[in-house]
């Protein structure tokens, strides 16, 4: 149902009776998060917004704004800083946004602070990080206000301090492979191959791209690299170029090659998949998150919510590559759009509104 129309027919059920209109929209909102149904969520969300009192929005301005600026609008003015090479600024603009971010949406006993972007990241959250706690969603991508943090503190010399915040950006969208990709990075510049190896697998298991899982691999062939297991480091590039080209792995597989002081010959599948076991990791994408994909697909489809079905039929065809998805997407969506995926190896990414699973 659009979000207009349920819009009009919840504002209908109400009455003059404030108490007895939150109840109500409360009981809605539940109801619209088991259905992941997010225009109803949106829709519950601004009529409970109009049924608050005046202090309640005082309340609410207080806990969504920082200086009298929205948080969304801080984060943006840190973009902007960032971008002009400010990071001295930008870094203490970040940190006034952390502080509160950590303070004002902090968990309790009984509740915690989601910032999931999607339904998708919604299914997954649920299936792979299941808490007994009432998932409270945040009304800001917490993930990436953090993660932008300890990237400017990587880059004006706070490496080890970044690690905390990274850790916090995560527990706000344990999904989100940004704050996870960030990580690897600094146990890369640390030379820390038990925490590189740890981090590349808890991204390998919510992957959503090839892309990501491609990175992944990168870095753990980096890593190995760096402690001088050559051999295995071969397979890790290998897999990686197997899943999404990017033009700094054949580079850094022509450093190993010379180390090696010999060509890089393409491993077996069968060796591959051995070598992979040494290090408690399977070849290519978490059947766990195939499902949850096909699944959703599945239930916008019965449903015949084509604009949030097609993106998760495009993940579902990315990490599958398989034909009779490619033929339902291409039946809604006869002219692909830039977004869907081409044929292997050059697999792209398809989901979300920036590059947090990208290689870099």
């Amino acid at each position: 149902m659009a979000y207009k129309e349920t819009l009009e027919q919840l504002r209908a059920k109400l009455g003059e009776n404030k108490a007895e209109n939150t109840k109500f929209l409360r009981e809605e909102s539940m109801k619209f998060a088991r259905e992941n149904n997010y225009e109803g969520i949106r829709a519950v969300s601004e009529l409970m917004l109009e049924n608050l009192t005046d202090e309640e929005k005082a309340e609410i301005d207080r806990i969504t704004h920082l200086d009298g600026l929205r948080l969304d609008k801080v984060y943006d003015q840190i973009v902007e800083l960032m971008n002009k090479k400010d990071m001295i600024e930008a870094k203490n603009l970040a940190e006034k946004l952390y502080k509160k971010i950590i303070l004002d949406y902090a968990p309790t006993d009984r509740t915690v602070y989601m910032s999931l972007r999607n339904p998708l990241e919604d299914n997954l959250c649920r299936l792979m990080f299941k808490t007994e706690k009432i998932l409270n969603r945040a009304p800001f991508d917490f993930s990436a206000y953090l993660t932008a943090y300890a990237y400017i503190m990587v880059e004006t010399g706070s490496t080890v301090d970044a690690i905390p915040v990274l850790e916090k950006a995560s527990e706000y969208n344990p999904v989100d492979v940004g704050p996870k990709f960030e990580l690897c990075e600094i146990y890369k510049i640390t030379r820390n191959k038990k925490m590189v190896l740890q981090t590349a697998r808890e991204i390998l298991r919510i992957a959503i791209s090839p892309a990501a899982i491609a990175r992944a691999y990168a870095n753990i062939g980096y890593a190995l690299v760096n402690s001088g297991d050559y051999e295995d480091a071969v397979i890790f590039y290998v897999a990686s170029t197997m899943f999404a080209p990017h033009p700094a792995v054949p580079l850094e597989m022509k450093h190993l090659a010379d180390l090696m002081g010999r060509p890089i010959v393409k491993p077996s599948q069968e060796k591959i998949e051995e070598v992979m076991g040494k290090y408690d990791i399977k070849f290519g994408p978490n059947r766990e998150v195939i499902s949850a994909a096909a699944q959703l697909a599945s239930k916008f489809l019965q449903e015949g919510d084509i604009p949030n079905a097609l993106p998760a039929l495009k993940i579902t065809y990315n990490l599958t590559l398989d034909e009779e998805v490619k033929k339902i997407i291409l039946k809604y969506e006869p002219i692909p759009r830039n977004n869907f995926a081409r044929p292997n190896p050059n697999i792209v990414m398809t989901s979300g509104n920036n590059n947090s699973d990208d290689n870099k």
